[in-house]
């Protein structure tokens, strides 16, 4: 069934590596896997809604969605994986062995992704992104450094914690449940359709929980502090995976359970709680990213601030401003894998993750520079890239509802942040190459493949921009399964 695909091919490609091991024959078996994943997408996007495995796997248009979004990221990032490991053995910080264990881990990681995303029952969607945060702390950690090793604990301790207020909501959930009529229990389905016999006292504690454990894997303030420590020490095809995608795969989990908050509670609830976590997001992250000195964190907090825009979005909760969440989490996901995988080739040629230690990557590296330079315009809206679309259409969306002051406060963040990036970004892309760190080491010419991922992601971002093709009709249906309407 086109349903198990998505689980099947990375766990064989995950079984494939750990037999075989990470050599030239087998490096482009993750390019593969992640091609499948998003071939079973396109085609689950065309399928009537149906289930597997008794019921816990459910596919519709959301969860198909999810997946375009999932491959598609991810098929940018193991393009690029090949290229980093040559690169990173020949430079002895890393080995074969590294490169297999990496490999096991990334496809371990896409099939909990999927898992999550097509998980029929609340209690599968806990364990898949459960999953997620024990596969991805071994790849946080990969170097073993000092930092990466800190950086994987303190990943750990936050979103265990995140995801034990997670697992307390579910079963706060599962009491509302079974006292009410229709039996649900934790189908998320069935929990929708007879929402409105939900315990409100009860339903509210669950709510609450789930949107702040979700929440924190998502990276939303307050239970942020894991992810640009994360993000900046984890090798970068995983940073593109970490921030394209697991974070929106996190924020799917919300968008299930605020569909049954909505019919218990009425949507007043969730848009008071997701706006709070929004406007604290990009409060953090523009307030953060004025005086920020390493650009991996850069992108790191800039993730903050998107994932912010998404909660926001949400919590407008309008057809409009729903389509415009769902195309921001594939545009941001894109343009954020573009930039993760070039920051980790400027590490590899200079050496340094520091802004000020950066200069002239334009005169000695063009396509890089330019892959990064676009990159940025991408990630803070400018046309004619997605970005651009979304985030418009969440602001006319904020000031249709009437909540137009709080739309006009994040409009002024979103604009302090871009101003930011594009400050920190040009001195790195300009002026003349300092001595010392920031000099080119090793060869001047950027690998093909990773060229082709960071060139293929900023095409579709910018194509996705100008229409939304054949996903429109997706999209459409997706909005339609959030605002009840199936």
């Amino acid at each position: 069934m086109t349903i198990l695909l998505p689980l099947a091919v990375p766990l064989l490609g995950a079984l494939g590596y750990a037999v075989i091991g990470w050599r030239r024959v087998t490096a482009w078996m993750s390019a593969v896997s992640a091609a499948a994943v998003l071939t079973s997408a396109i085609i689950l996007a065309g399928a009537e809604p149906h289930t597997a495995l008794a019921g816990l796997l459910r596919g519709d248009a959301l969860a198909a969605y999810m997946l375009v979004v999932i491959g598609a990221v991810a098929l940018l990032a193991t393009i690029a994986t090949p290229a980093y490991f040559v690169t990173e053995i020949a430079a002895r910080r890393a080995t074969t062995r590294t490169a297999t264990r990496h490999s096991v881990l990334v496809q371990l990681f896409l099939a909990a992704m999927a898992l999550a995303v097509l998980a029929a029952n609340l209690g599968v969607l806990w364990i898949a992104i459960e999953a997620t945060t024990i596969v991805t702390a071994f790849l946080v950690g990969q170097r073993r450094t000092k930092a990466a090793v800190e950086a994987a604990w303190k990943y750990v301790v936050i979103c265990s914690a995140g995801i034990a207020l997670a697992l307390l909501g579910t079963i706060v959930l599962n009491f509302a449940s079974s006292r009410a009529p229709g039996a649900a229990g934790l189908d998320l389905a069935a929990l929708a359709t007879t929402a409105s016999g939900l315990d409100p006292g009860v339903t509210r504690i669950a709510v609450v929980l789930l949107i702040l454990g979700f929440g924190t894997k998502a990276g939303l303030a307050p239970l942020h502090a894991w992810l640009p420590d994360a993000h900046s020490q984890a090798p970068a095809p995983v940073s593109a995976l970490m921030s394209g995608v697991l974070l929106s795969v996190a924020f799917y989990a919300i968008l299930r359970v605020k569909v049954v908050a909505d019919g218990a509670l009425g949507t007043g609830f969730t848009r008071a709680l997701l706006a709070v976590m929004a406007v604290a997001s990009l409060v953090l992250a523009a307030s953060l990213l004025l005086a920020q000195r390493d650009y991996k964190r850069m992108l790191a907090y800039s993730s903050i601030e998107h994932l912010g825009l998404v909660a926001f979005g949400t919590a407008i909760g309008s057809p409009l401003a729903l389509a415009a969440v769902l195309l921001h989490v594939l545009g941001h996901g894109l343009a954020k894998g573009v930039l993760f995988l070039g920051a980790g080739r400027i590490l590899q040629v200079t050496g340094t993750n520091r802004i000020d230690e950066v200069r002239g990557l334009a005169a000695r590296h063009p396509v890089l520079a330019g892959g990064i330079g676009f990159g940025i315009l991408a990630l803070i809206g400018l046309p004619p890239f997605s970005v651009f679309a979304s985030e418009l259409g969440l602001f006319r969306a904020g000031f249709a509802v009437g909540l137009g002051w709080l739309t006009a406060i994040a409009l002024v963040l979103v604009l302090i942040i871009a101003a930011a990036m594009v400050t920190h970004t040009s001195r790195m892309l300009l002026g003349a190459a300092p001595d010392g760190p920031g000099t080119a080491t090793g060869t001047r010419r950027l690998p093909v493949p990773t060229a082709f991922a960071l060139v293929g992601g900023l095409l579709v971002c910018a194509a996705l921009g100008v229409t939304a093709g054949p996903l429109a009709t997706l999209l459409d249906s997706a909005v339609d399964t959030l605002v009840g309407a199936r």
